[in-house]
């Protein structure tokens, strides 16, 4: 087994460390939600502090009925019973890898590229990811017309194979999964009896709320497990709190004590107090609805200026339909490692290569995440939070500036003469 430090949380502590020297960095390496913590939960949690009781392993029943309604509401009817909870979305992707498998782990396919966690958290447990790309123009989902031959080829060679995972909408790219995507995806995970793992903790944060919207639940409720959180609508990160929602069948029932099994041996129940807070979130009160709108609002913003100024200095970069990130290519460069070194050391500039996410490494694309610009105050970001114009406060200007400045100057090393004219070479599409 191989598996280093995750390269997000690697490339926040560098960074970090980096600034603590007095050098200046832009930070757009790490997908940390940007914003302070709404006063009504900051509240919630500090009235449950004195929980200190381990609970329920899948969850209080109140977390869990209000986890159900957050999802009926979505026109996903919800039992209660079959939403697990646990300390972060991460740790319930992991207890699935463990327990999709009725035999034991199995592989799985994901798209590429696909967040650095799906890869990693496979290959510790044994697991072979089978990485597939995403149709062109798109991202979170693997390419529908590629996926049945991967499967069949990896199973004609002993491999088993029973899952597929796509993230609505995606982390790295930012973009959505077309609905005619998913549904081809559907078929194909009832031909090759696949389960779907859904994760959809940037659902929230779809830039256009009039997008449309289509998780595989919907279409193959019988095979779909879909996972969340609060950490990315409402910036509670750091607080772990996940959930899971299992399919309503025989299998999904058999998951959920198989899941509970593992739960019980690595997390116990996530802490009290927060799934108290997350309760009251997930009931969806006006003022917890509407700092998710703005919110929405403000990663759309920002990360449409960033890919504005990639695309201006001859960057191809896909306009980003959710969350907080883009995914420019810039040619001209050997790999995406390089892009990425020649940004931080030469510009100031801190992104992540697109090999960190399982994509060729040899193609020069990086993870932008725009989230961190908001500022570096509470006061700062509530400010970028309400302003009728973001891009026009100081702190937000000035870190734009930094960027075009560094894009201006990009070249690969050994281009001096590139260099020294600041010219770009346009990319090839990014998917």
């Amino acid at each position: 087994m191989h598996v280093t430090l995750s390269a997000t949380l690697a490339a926040n502590e560098d960074i970090q460390r980096r600034r603590r020297a007095g050098q200046r960095v832009l930070h757009l390496a790490f997908g940390e939600a940007g914003l302070p913590v709404h006063p009504a939960l900051r509240a919630r949690l500090a009235e449950a502090s004195g929980e200190n009781g381990y609970g329920q392993v899948a969850g209080s029943p109140a977390l869990r009925e209000a986890a159900a309604g957050y999802w009926t509401r979505r026109d996903l009817p919800t039992d209660p019973d079959l939403v697990v909870c646990g300390p972060g979305s991460k740790a319930l992707l992991f207890g699935l890898l463990l327990t999709i498998g009725k035999d034991g782990p199995a592989d799985i396919v994901l798209p590429r590229p696909s967040w650095v966690s799906y890869a990693a958290q496979a290959e510790i447990i044994g697991v072979r990811p089978i990485l597939v790309p995403a149709p062109p123009g798109e991202g979170g989902a693997p390419d529908p017309d590629l996926v049945a031959s991967a499967v069949l080829h990896a199973r004609a060679q002993g491999r088993t194979v029973r899952s597929l995972l796509v993230t609505l909408p995606d982390n790295p790219t930012g973009r959505l999964a077309r609905p005619a995507t998913i549904r081809r995806l559907a078929e194909i995970a009832r031909e090759l009896d696949l389960v779907i793992i859904s994760d959809e903790i940037y659902r929230d944060l779809v830039h256009d709320p009039g997008a449309e919207y289509l998780s595989p639940a919907e279409v193959a409720p019988e095979r779909t497990i879909i996972t969340s959180g609060l950490s990315k609508s409402l910036a509670v990160g750091g607080w772990r709190l996940g959930t899971a929602r299992l399919a309503h069948t025989p299998a999904g029932w058999a998951l959920r004590a198989r899941l509970l099994a593992v739960a019980s041996e690595i997390w116990s129940s996530a802490a009290a107090p927060v799934q108290h807070a997350a309760a009251y979130a997930l009931t969806e009160p006006e003022e917890i609805v509407r700092r998710v709108a703005e919110s929405r609002r403000l990663h759309g913003l920002v990360a449409r200026a960033v890919a504005e100024r990639f695309s201006r200095a001859g960057a191809s970069v896909a306009t980003p339909q959710g969350g907080f990130y883009l995914y420019p290519e810039i040619s001209g460069f050997e790999s995406s490692a390089d892009l990425a070194h020649t940004l931080i050391e030469r510009h100031g500039v801190g992104v992540l290569p697109g090999s960190a996410f399982g994509d060729d490494p040899r193609t020069p694309r990086v993870r932008v995440a725009t989230s961190l610009l908001y500022g570096d105050t509470p006061e700062q970001r509530l400010a970028c939070l309400h302003a009728d114009d973001p891009l026009t406060l100081p702190w937000v200007a000035e870190s734009l500036i930094h960027l075009e400045s560094a894009l201006a100057g990009l070249a690969p090393a050994g281009a001096p003469e590139r260099r020294r004219m600041g010219v770009l070479t346009p990319a090839h599409a990014t998917p």
